[in-house]
């Protein structure tokens, strides 16, 4: 059969979050744009990641909502899940999105959409489903996948990642989540407050990358609300038992078994660049993902690499923004270069914890000098009048009030970190923060207020007295 050939300015492979920014950007630039994509449209954050999880999360806190009612006066029965309710739910918020990433639309945009599996086989040349394109310029956005650990008896026992978690028919009985990162985090809090039973097994501490005084809000929260947490703990074996599992588990030497009716695998993920055939391309890779410089090009310049195949911060958000420095760079050929310096990331729990910059073990770490300021939900109107005072707020600063980063935990905090994105993004100093007005009363205060707290010392000092003093003796 005689191969089809297409020339085209720019050749995007992998239609998650990056390479659909990517193909979007270039079409509408009216550059040849071809798109290639093995799996479903989107990738894994609309299939299998953000989307989903969060849909999720929002069934199970209106199923736990009932718990949280009484304080206010208002009483409800306890819920009847319908858990094939839930999934259609979770269902049917992936199709809403779905349109904006489906192929008839980037077919209206002007990209050439080709659904198959991509390999190189020459510095700018690739093949697909028998088309050999040839292009200036070519961009690696293949994303990443659930990462299997290498546990005796795995093999041998069915089990769920975030890949296949959202087709489960029925609601486990027990729920083993094996990692306590955010991925199981979420997804333990959110299977539990549908009424699962959820042991959460981790080999350190849950939520190790945040502040640890912050995420030990969240590790009480996961507790109140039943779900069984095994920190310090190894899975040293799986085996089928019944129509469940049973995994064999290590703490300080000492072993013993954990019996479930399902088993959730949320130990990270590794970025998906099997079969591109890299080496044809002149493109350097680890286990890592693919070596890229600042300005994401990879040991071949032609060939950029953005998001999570790129190794790095493995974020929908991150890869939207590597979409913009790709685009700079191979069409605009301007010099942009990715800053990582004020990522932004959200463990979406109750109380969501959200942290942007350094938290304070990481300043200490870096040997950086610098004042922690805070400020608790508890001391908070709106938090008080809602009944959500768990939780509080902390602010890295360096001497002169340069902000290095802020960490939240409590009710809404993905949405109240924007603000200290920006701050740390511009550079600003606390006064920034300090002065600007906000309305109240407002979860956002918080900021305001310990932002203020920088200055408390030196207002309220001595010599700040002494000058009032002297003032007032003058009428």
């Amino acid at each position: 059969m005689a191969e089809d050939r297409l020339k085209a300015d720019i050749c995007v492979i992998g239609a998650g979050a990056a390479g659909l920014s990517v193909a979007a950007g270039a079409a509408q630039l009216g550059v040849e744009t071809v798109l290639i994509e093995r799996g479903p449209m989107g990738g894994d954050c609309l299939n299998y990641g953000c989307v989903p999880s969060k849909a999720l999360l929002a069934a199970g806190k209106a199923s736990h909502f009932h718990e949280r009612a009484a304080p206010f006066g208002v009483h409800y029965a306890p819920p009847n899940v319908d858990f094939a309710a839930v999934q259609a739910h979770v269902k049917g918020v992936i199709g809403a999105i779905a349109p904006t990433d489906s192929v008839a639309r980037f077919s209206g945009l002007g990209v050439k959409v080709i659904k198959a599996s991509a390999r190189f086989t020459g510095p700018r040349e690739v093949l697909a489903d028998g088309v050999r394109i040839a292009a200036r310029r070519v961009v690696v956005a293949t994303g990443s996948q659930p990462l299997v650990p290498p546990i005796p008896g795995l093999d041998q026992v069915p089990y769920l990642t975030n890949e296949t978690v959202f087709d489960l028919n029925r609601r486990p009985d027990h729920l083993i989540v094996v990692g306590g990162g955010p991925i199981g985090c979420e997804l333990g809090q959110a299977f539990r407050h549908l009424g699962a039973q959820v042991t959460i097994v981790e080999m350190a501490q849950i939520l190790p990358k945040d502040d640890p005084e912050l995420a030990d809000l969240v590790r009480q929260r996961l507790r109140a609300d039943g779900i069984a947490l095994r920190e310090g703990t190894q899975v040293v074996a799986a085996a089928p038992e019944g129509t469940g599992l049973v995994l064999t588990l290590r703490c300080n030497g000492v072993e013993e078994a954990l019996s479930g009716s399902h088993l959730l695998l949320a130990v990270g993920r590794r970025p998906s660049v099997e079969g591109l055939d890299l080496e044809q391309a002149g493109i350097a890779h680890d286990a890592k993902g693919i070596q890229v410089d600042a300005r994401l090009r990879t040991s071949n310049r032609k060939v950029f690499a953005a998001g999570d195949a790129a190794g790095g911060y493995q974020f929908t958000h991150v890869a939207g923004y590597h979409a913009g420095i790709v685009i700079q760079n191979a069409l605009f050929r301007l010099p942009a270069k990715a800053n990582h310096e004020a990522v932004p990331w959200v463990t979406y729990t109750a109380p969501e914890l959200a942290s942007v910059g350094l938290n304070e073990a990481a300043a200490r770490e870096r040997g950086t000098t610098f004042k922690v300021l805070r400020w608790p939900f508890a001391e908070n109107d709106r938090a008080q009048a809602e009944r959500q005072t768990t939780g509080l707020i902390k602010v890295i600063t360096a001497p002169n009030g340069r902000i290095l980063g802020a960490t939240i935990v409590g009710p809404h905090a993905g949405e109240l970190i924007h603000v200290w994105a920006l701050a740390l993004s511009r550079k600003l100093k606390i006064s920034a923060m300090a002065k600007v007005m906000l309305p109240y009363p407002t979860l956002g205060e918080v900021g305001k207020r310990a932002s203020s707290s920088f200055f408390l010392p030196k207002l309220f000092s001595a010599r700040s007295r002494a000058i009032v003093g002297f003032l007032t003796r003058f009428g």
